[in-house]
Order: structure tokens, then C-alpha cells, then sequence
């Protein structure tokens, strides 16, 4: 008969494993001071997703309807650089998308405060490439916001 609390579980995970041997991993946004929950946290993925997914669909009605004139392959390319500009745009000036904004998020430079210009496009250069958004750290930042020196918080 095995010892399932020395084996551990296929489902527990590395992480499990590692709370285990006794390393302390903290809560999302710890390393950067900010509190576990509620306003001036960092925002969770579900959040974050779904803010994302109202702003594309902005960009894609923005591309359909004034640029493209109908359903093609330029509308995603055309709706891929309306939602760089609109990031640009609106969280260089405001500090959230409409869909941040939405979810009652914002962007903040991780030291606090509002993120420069070339910040700002960065980040928002490499959300279009998508990749960089799609790893992230234990603070639950993606690599976008990392390199931008961003976080995004709840509101």
C-alpha cells in the first residue's frame, strides 16, 4: 500500500509539492506591496480576459464597420492596430481600455503612478504579439508588464 501524503497527487502539482517542503509563496502583487484583495490589488485572469475580450471586439467593429467596409482578412489586421492605438491611447491618458474600464481595472507603473509614453507602447505592442501576454509570473503579471514596468490593478 503506498503512502499518498509521501507520494502526493498527480492533481496537487508542483506547487502543492513545494508548499509541502515548506517554501512560502505568498499572495499575487506581495513583491510589490500591494494588498491581497480589493482595490489596488492585482487583477485576476478572468478580469483581465474578459476585458481584453470586450476591447477586441470594439476593434473589430470599429475595423467591420468603418474601415473594411464588410468581413475579410484585413479586418484582423485592421482591428490588431486599432486595439495597439487604442491601448496607446487610452491607457496613456486614462490608465484603462473601455473594456479595464468595464471590469473595473486600471494600468499603473509598478512603482506607482502612470506609465510614460514609450512605457505605453510597449506594452501595447506586445499585447498585439500576444505571446509576451500569454507568460507570466508569480505575481500573476504577464511578460507584456513586466517589461513595460506595469501592473494591472482593480479599481
Amino acid at each position: 500500500m503506498d503512502n499518498r501524503q509521501a507520494l502526493g497527487s498527480w492533481l496537487s502539482g508542483p506547487r502543492a509539492a513545494a508548499e509541502d517542503a515548506g517554501v512560502d509563496f505568498g499572495y499575487r502583487g506581495e513583491q510589490l506591496g500591494l494588498p491581497e484583495e480589493g482595490p489596488g490589488s492585482i487583477a485576476r485572469p478572468g478580469r483581465r480576459l474578459g476585458a481584453l475580450a470586450v476591447d477586441w471586439a470594439l476593434c473589430m467593429l470599429i475595423a467591420y464597420g468603418l474601415i473594411t467596409d464588410g468581413y475579410n482578412q484585413a479586418t484582423g489586421n485592421w482591428a490588431l492596430l486599432i486595439l495597439f492605438v487604442l491601448g496607446v491611447l487610452t491607457v496613456g491618458t486614462v490608465g484603462s481600455t473601455p473594456g479595464k474600464r468595464i471590469f473595473g481595472l486600471r494600468v499603473v507603473s509598478a512603482n506607482g503612478g502612470r506609465l510614460g509614453l514609450f512605457r505605453v507602447a510597449l506594452r501595447s505592442l506586445l499585447v498585439c504579439l500576444a505571446i509576451p501576454a500569454l507568460i507570466w509570473d508569480r505575481d500573476g503579471r504577464g511578460l507584456h508588464d513586466r517589461l513595460s514596468g506595469a501592473v494591472q490593478v482593480r479599481i
